[in-house]
């Protein structure tokens, strides 16, 4: 593995990935959880709080998850209607176990977390925002500058908590040269803006690429696919 998990949790305990809907937010937030476990340091605990479509969701896979020995916290909703998942502000304050929080697409989904930023604000937590070379919201700067201005404005979330990730994926069938020409892409557009953190590959791909993307990686395994990708 490619990517030091430590040096992302030195002083840091609550971990939010948020981006547009089908940035692959969901995945990264599970593989990073699974990582998290790995270190053997605290408890993991994971918050589904996506209210904002049916499909590609983290409780979909919650018996997965939870054998991974992450705590998972999600809410049972009534037809989808928006509800919000208990316990969030008690773990946020918990500095004795690692919160990771997957938040809904857009600017609606964010509205899911703007009470609890008063908590996400401080230096105790890391705010991820997902881009994918591939998604039309993140095809130039004033597309990533409009969705990220939504999300901050209803979140309250600070800019200065923002960390980017690349998440150059194409689909179930996304190929080695498609991550490095995402990646290259992305590291064009914002480098010279904001530091991207890391690049997340799909682990079949991982040694394909490892030589070839001059940052850290982080190989995704995918979990959220469905029967018509078989």
């Amino acid at each position: 593995m490619n990517i030091d998990i430590k040096k992302f949790t030195k002083n840091k305990t609550n971990f939010v990935f948020v981006g547009e809907a089908g940035s692959g937010k969901s995945e990264i937030a599970i593989n990073f959880a699974k990582y998290l476990t790995l270190l053997n340091e605290k408890p993991v605990h994971f918050f589904d709080m996506d209210m904002t479509k049916p499909l590609f969701r983290s409780r979909d896979i919650k018996s997965e998850i939870e054998s991974m020995g992450i705590i998972f916290h999600h809410q049972e909703q009534f037809y989808d209607a928006p509800t919000m998942v208990g316990g969030v502000n008690l773990l946020l304050k918990d500095e004795s176990c690692y919160a990771v929080m997957d938040v809904g697409g857009n600017d609606i989904g964010a509205r899911a977390i703007g009470g609890f930023a008063p908590k996400i604000n401080q230096d105790s937590t890391v705010v991820y925002y997902v881009l994918n070379a591939f998604r039309p919201w993140s095809g130039n700067l004033n597309h990533i500058d409009g969705t990220l201005s939504s999300i901050l404005k209803i979140s309250h979330i600070k800019l200065d908590k923002i960390h980017m990730i690349s998440n150059p994926n194409n689909g179930i069938s996304t190929t080695a040269e498609e991550v490095i020409e995402g990646n290259l892409k992305m590291d064009k557009m914002i480098g010279k803006l904001i530091n991207i953190d890391f690049t997340c590959v799909k682990d079949t791909l991982y040694d394909e690429v490892k030589d070839k993307i001059d940052m850290p990686l982080l190989p995704i395994h995918l979990y959220l696919t469905y029967p018509w990708h078989e």
